[in-house]
């Protein structure tokens, strides 16, 4: 069964430890509050991804954007979520709408919203 969240994870860590062994399983999971059997079987794809907490600790330990990883382990950051919510539709729309399109088109629209000339 694929595990893109928890391959990732390890090969990230694998790439670190090898410059620095302080990013160990047991070390950094000791970092961000996990025990490390636990990070093990989460790597290997045994348990399924934590909770937004720890990826988000994952992501500082690790030096990875905290939405990449949440969206890796098919999850959606809180603060995102309480935003769709409020207006459900519109943002499904966009969503859709941005999905087809090339990055530089949608940095330029989230920079345009961002700046006010949207």
């Amino acid at each position: 069964m694929p595990n893109p969240f928890g391959d990732y994870l390890r090969q990230r860590r694998e790439a670190l430890r090898g410059r620095d062994s302080a990013f160990s399983v047991r070390q950094v999971a000791v970092r961000v509050g996990l025990e490390p059997s636990y990070l093990s079987k989460i790597e290997r794809g045994e348990q399924p991804p934590p909770s937004e907490e720890s990826i988000r600790a994952i992501a500082i330990a690790l030096d990875e954007d905290p939405d990449a990883l949440l969206a890796l382990a098919g999850k959606v950051s809180s603060d995102l979520l309480q935003i769709i919510r409020r207006r459900p539709r519109l943002f499904a729309d966009l969503l859709r709408a941005l999905g087809d399109q090339p990055d530089h088109a949608v940095v330029r629209l989230t920079r345009e919203v961002r700046d006010g000339k949207g």
